[in-house]
Order: structure tokens, then sequence, then C-alpha cells
């Protein structure tokens, strides 16, 4: 059992890194194309054709693959009929780079998930495991996505746990721990050989390394509290907001297009690709924001403006089924905010608290996703300094708690009662064409 654990999250790790390092390839050639050529030719072709061609390959081979991906792991573990195995994660490999490199502002973890998740699924027919833990490992697979992207072994634990199972059981902890952190050692181990976003945790004549993508000097008082709560309850309300905003996108989307998934991606590329190529280079990358409102690089201004941007383009984004995640575009917001309140804070006081930018971003997950402890330490993985937990801890519960005011579930969950509604509304179509048919051959006849 330890060794099929392990080779799942091996599995889901691979996937992962190659996710990664072909976004980060695609990205880079886009990035050189507009040294040569106008931003308003390059990006809009790019984001048409790459809608085109993501979409084309979901229609006709794996239409599963559409979409984040999560819901359609969480529909597996409720124990919903639903497509898996290696064929949709291969398809939502191919797709999401092609989607995602070529402009589409999305992020890795949602096709992580599901990938691992396919995987794991695989993994456990191949080595004949019991049918009572297959829907474990599939659950400790999507775990073993958000480990190895994020290189979050803890917040791919818990996210299995809180998110996916809603279990504790001493023997389902185990099961997700071993494949868990068995991802986040293959991710640092393969990044060795290239793989994945240029990771640094592992180095052959030094061993394994603690790795910080935002190396900062935390600093925690008192009164920091205060001005966390604050930021948590004004984040858990913009959370809701983007929550109901990417929901009604996604209604309007299915309502114009339906299941015609190749016009919807290429038209949504196109707007996409029109509306970056208007705005600056800084802009044109979400990597690049990302980075700089984490290393606090940017002013108040920009912040603000990249928070505007992101929030109604990964709206539209998502509307369109490409196969690409939300919670990078979340940690992106709530960085984002952060740092702008922080400024505010400052002005007002005369004192900044230096954890606001991560505390924004953990709280921006935690109101979305309704799971403030797996947004804790996701948040918690970019620094990796103890002393960050607390203040990140304050503004993801006073978030959570807030967008649990307006609603009690998540976007996932509200996006699965969505995605059921369409189902329902579908086959009732279906019923009542079928039943005008057989009423026009009754008389005929």
């Amino acid at each position: 059992m330890v060794l099929a654990l392990s080779l799942t999250g091996l599995g889901a790790t691979i996937a992962g890194l190659l996710f990664q390092s072909g976004i980060h390839f695609l990205s880079d050639w886009r990035r050189d194309l507009l040294h040569d050529i106008p931003a308003w030719i390059v990006l809009p072709v790019l984001g048409t054709f790459g809608g085109f061609v993501s979409g084309w390959l979901i229609s006709n081979f794996a239409p599963a693959a559409a979409g984040a991906g999560v819901t359609h792991i969480m529909g597996f573990l409720h124990h919903k009929s639903v497509p898996m195995g290696l064929r949709v994660g291969l398809v939502k490999l191919v797709a999401g780079i092609i989607a995602i490199g070529c402009g589409f502002p999305l992020g890795p973890e949602g096709p992580a998930v599901q990938m691992g998740g396919s995987v794991a699924w695989q993994m456990s027919r191949w080595l004949k495991a019991p049918i009572a833990f297959r829907r474990v490992i599939v659950a400790a697979g999507g775990g073993a996505g958000i480990a190895a992207v994020f290189s979050a072994p803890l917040g791919g634990f818990i996210y299995a746990i809180e998110e996916l199972l809603h279990s504790a059981r001493p023997v389902v902890l185990l099961l997700v721990l071993i494949t868990t952190f068995s991802a986040d050692t293959w991710a640092d181990v393969l990044g060795v050989f290239g793989l994945g976003s240029g990771a640094k945790g592992f180095q052959p004549n030094l061993g394994f390394l603690l790795e910080r993508k935002f190396p900062i000097d935390v600093e925690f008082f008192p009164i920091d509290v205060i001005y966390l709560i604050s930021l948590g309850a004004v984040i858990g309300v913009l959370a809701e907001l983007y929550t109901r905003y990417v929901l009604m996108m996604q209604r309007q989307g299915q309502h114009w297009f339906g299941n015609r998934l190749i016009l919807r991606m290429s038209l949504s590329g196109l707007v996409l690709g029109s509306v970056y190529a208007a705005l600056p280079s800084s802009f044109h990358n979400l990597d690049e924001l990302f980075h700089v409102i984490g290393s606090s690089e940017t002013g108040v201004t920009q912040a603000l403006a990249g928070f505007v941007v992101l929030f109604f383009s990964t709206g539209l984004a998502a509307a369109s089924g490409a196969p690409g995640g939300l919670f990078m575009p979340m940690l992106t917001l709530g960085g984002a905010m952060g740092l702008a309140c922080g400024d505010w804070v400052q002005s007002i006081t005369g004192h900044l608290p230096n954890t606001y930018v991560f505390a924004g971003m953990g709280a921006f997950v935690a109101g979305c996703s309704r799971t403030p402890i797996t947004a804790m330490f996701l948040a918690f993985a970019l620094v990796k300094d103890l002393l960050i937990l607390k203040p990140i801890l304050v503004a993801c519960l006073t978030s959570f708690l807030i967008a649990r005011l307006f609603s009690p579930h998540s976007i996932y969950e509200r996006q699965m009662s969505m995605e059921a509604a369409d189902e329902k509304r579908t086959r009732a179509q279906i019923n009542q064409k079928n039943s005008k048919q057989i009423s026009k051959i009754n008389k005929s006849d």
C-alpha cells in the first residue's frame, strides 16, 4: 500500500510538473514574440488560437477535461459517474498548457488536482487496490497535485481532507499524508532534471533544502491582530463577490453557448487577448504579476489595477470552460488587496504590518473555497516562516466567517450544484424532444 501511494505521488508530481514546465515554455515564447510583434497582434491571435486548439482537443477527446477540474474530482468522491483515467488527465495536461500558455489568466492547481486524481484512479486499478480505498487514493492524488505545484505538502494534505474527503479517520490521514509528502519529495528531486518552475528544494551535493519563494523577515505585533481582522473582513466580502461573479459568468456562458466549447473558448481567448493587449506589459503574465505583488515591488495603483483586471478577466476565462484553476488568481487578488490595505493602514497609523500581502492571499482563498486551514498553509508555503502562520490564520478565519454569512457553500460546491442543474435541464429537454417525436409518430400512425 505504501508503494502504491508513493507511486501515486510520483505520477501526480510528474503530471503537475510537466504542466508547469509546458506553461512556462509557451509563456516565454509568447513573451519573446511580444519583443518583435505588437501586442495588439500577438495577444488576440494567440488567445484565439489557444482557445480554439484547447477547446477542440477537449471536445473531441475528453469533454470531462473542461474547466478547473476540482468539481470533477469532487463529483467522483460524491459517488457520481464521471469519466476518470489517463485519457482525461492527458487531455487536461495538453489542453491546459495550450490555453494558459497562450494567455488565459488561470493557474495550474485545478488541473493538477484533476490530473493527480486521474493518475491515482488509474494507479489504484493497475495495482488492484481495494475498492474501499480507491476513493481515498483519488483524493490523495488530488492533494498530491496541489503539493507538487505549490511545493506545499501540508497544504495538499489539508486540502484533500478539508475540501475533498471531509474525513479525519486516522487511516485516511495516514494514506493522504504519505501521498502528499511523497509528491513534494518527488517534486524536489525531479526539479534537478529541469521539471517544474526551477525549484531548488533539492541539490545533489547539498541534499534537501528549505526553499522560500518570498524570503521576508516576518514581524508580528499584538496590534496587528486588529488590522488583520479588518483585512480579513474586507477580503471576505470581496471573495464572496468574486465567487458570485465567476458563477454568474459561467451561467451566462452556458446560456449563450451551451455545449459549443470550441466557439466559447475561441471568442473568450480573442476578448482576453484584446483586453490584455490594451494594458501595460506588466499585466501580460500572471506569474510576473504574482511575483511583483508578493515581493511588494509595486505600488498601490498597480496593485489595485491588477486586482480589477484579474477580478473580471479570470471570471471570463473560467466561464469559457478553459482547463485552468482559480487558486493562483485568488492568491494574486488577495495579495493585491493586502498590499493596498497595508499601504492605507501605514498612511493612517504609521505602522505597516509586513504580513498583509500573504495574509490577504490566504484570506481570499479561504473566503472563496471555505477552506481556511488549506488557505493558511498555501500562503505559508510561499514564505515558510512559522511566525507568519498566526497572522495568516487570523485573516483566513475572519474572511471565512464573513463569507459564510452570505453562503455556507464554497465556490466549488456551488459550481457542482450549477452543473447538476444544467445536466437535469438538458435531460429534461432531451426527454421532451423524444416525447414530441413519439407523439408525432403515433399521430401519423
